[in-house]
């Protein structure tokens, strides 16, 4: 009997502390998902101002994975009850995989919204906001793809199939816009569309008046329905025909259960206009490539025949400074020759003036004047210099005798200034001109005498 009371009090004590786990259990899990969707509006409130660093600071806690202190509290999150059997290590699943399938799906889909808008604020900006190594990771995560594979080990526990059908779409959408080659987004999709509920072997199949029938547990309400089609759009769409798979998405929507005939024709209405809207741009990139080249083709003769224009310029404008150049050499050469012919022409002597005589006289004076008096042939310039010399000399030496040294100084002065004057041509040219109208007005004068004497 004792041992019976024994047996009961133990089974009364197990059951009082499954119970007391239990609700230990639901407690935690309350706060955790408290946590959660408190952290979730609070980073969406950052976001909306546009504060992209401080929202995914505030996101980081609950899409990481937060290892375990050694008093069995999560770090940096003991304040918030969470217990060691939260925890998990570095690479095991984060604490927004506790949450309900909504706020989970929610996060994520926030998550890579935001991971969008931060890869958007470009190269320049986004090394300014996050710094150039976190600005790098970020990016290389999307265009590496590897985002996809954070998203399945830290929100799903590493399956591709449990991933929710919004978290997909998100996840192929930010792939198809930020990643060159779609090889990964094309694998990745094909896996989910294996191992999920709504693979293309069909797990929703179709009724006659077009409703979904489910063939499993999965839901079939019309939103669930409209997320897998979106999936199917993206895939036979959008990454089908960024890798070329034409004729192979051609075919998935052709054996697609998932679709009724009505949606197979409008997909395949799609893809049609699709591949006609590329092979038309193929065909406008190859036209204006061909323009392009003629452009560059019609520049390129445009410029040649501007620097062969340039070049006959050139050389025209220096054929005229030479011929300008020779003209105005021989305008000098030619100046030259005259203002030497010009000094050396002789001076007229004028005629001595003979005295009045008897009337006797007369016949033999002008028989005189008949006769030509003999030319003498006219100094050259250096005999004209060598006599201007020498009779310069001899008048310095002569004044030297009867002179003082001031007067020889003023005098040999006042001759270099005579020289300096005559040296300038136009000084010499007036005053040959004034000498030439003296002789004149003396030979008019003596003339005038002759012919008085005459009367």
């Amino acid at each position: 009997m004792p041992s019976t009371d024994t047996a009961s009090y133990q089974d009364g004590a197990d059951s009082q502390h499954y119970l007391s786990s239990s609700l230990s259990s639901l407690s935690r899990s309350k706060t955790t998902s408290s946590f959660i969707v408190r952290t979730y509006k609070q980073a969406t409130q950052l976001y909306l101002t546009r504060r992209f660093k401080e929202a995914l600071d505030t996101l980081e806690p609950i899409i990481s994975p937060q290892p375990a202190s050694e008093n069995g509290h999560s770090n940096g999150h003991r304040s918030n009850g969470y217990s060691s059997d939260l925890a998990h290590s570095a690479a095991g699943p984060a604490p927004v995989a506790q949450a309900s399938r909504s706020t989970r799906t929610k996060v994520w889909v926030f998550y890579l919204s935001l991971l969008n808008s931060i890869i958007t604020l470009g190269s320049e900006e986004g090394r300014v906001i996050f710094g150039g190594a976190k600005w790098k990771e970020i990016t290389a995560k999307v265009q590496s793809g590897s985002v996809w594979d954070e998203v399945v080990q830290r929100g799903y526990g590493g399956q591709d199939g449990d991933v929710d059908a919004d978290v997909v779409v998100n996840l192929a959408t930010l792939l198809s816009g930020h990643m060159q080659d779609q090889t990964f987004n094309q694998q990745r999709l094909e896996t989910y569309l294996a191992t999920s509920d709504a693979g293309p072997g069909g797990h929703l199949s179709w009724s006659q008046d077009g409703m979904s029938t489910p063939m499993s547990n999965s839901s079939s309400s019309p939103k669930t329905l409209a997320t897998r089609l979106k999936i199917l759009e993206i895939y036979t769409l959008h990454v089908l025909p960024a890798n070329g798979e034409w004729e192979y998405s051609r075919s998935f929507i052709d054996m697609s259960d998932m679709l009724d005939e009505e949606r197979k024709e409008a997909f395949l209405n799609a893809l049609q206009n699709l591949k006609a809207e590329k092979d038309g741009l193929s065909e406008r990139q190859r036209e204006l490539e061909e323009q392009r080249e003629q452009e560059m083709e019609q520049q390129r003769r445009e410029e040649e025949e501007e620097r062969r224009r340039a070049v006959a310029e050139e050389e025209a404008r220096k054929q005229e400074e030479q011929r300008r150049h020779a003209e105005a050499e021989k305008q000098k050469a030619t100046r030259t020759v005259n203002g030497s012919a010009s000094s050396q022409k002789p001076v007229a002597k004028p005629l001595p003036t003979p005295a009045p005589s008897a009337p006797s006289s007369r016949p033999s004076s002008k028989a005189q004047r008949k006769q030509p008096a003999a030319p003498s042939p006219p100094p050259t310039f250096y005999r004209r210099a060598s006599s201007l010399l020498l009779n310069f000399q001899h008048l310095v030496v002569k004044a030297g005798q009867g002179m003082n040294t001031m007067a020889i100084l003023r005098l040999l002065m006042f001759i270099a200034a005579f020289l300096l004057l005559i040296a300038r041509r136009d000084l010499r040219m007036r005053i040959r001109r004034g000498m030439e109208d003296g002789w004149v007005k003396i030979k008019q004068t003596v003339g005038m005498g002759v012919k008085v004497s005459y009367i």
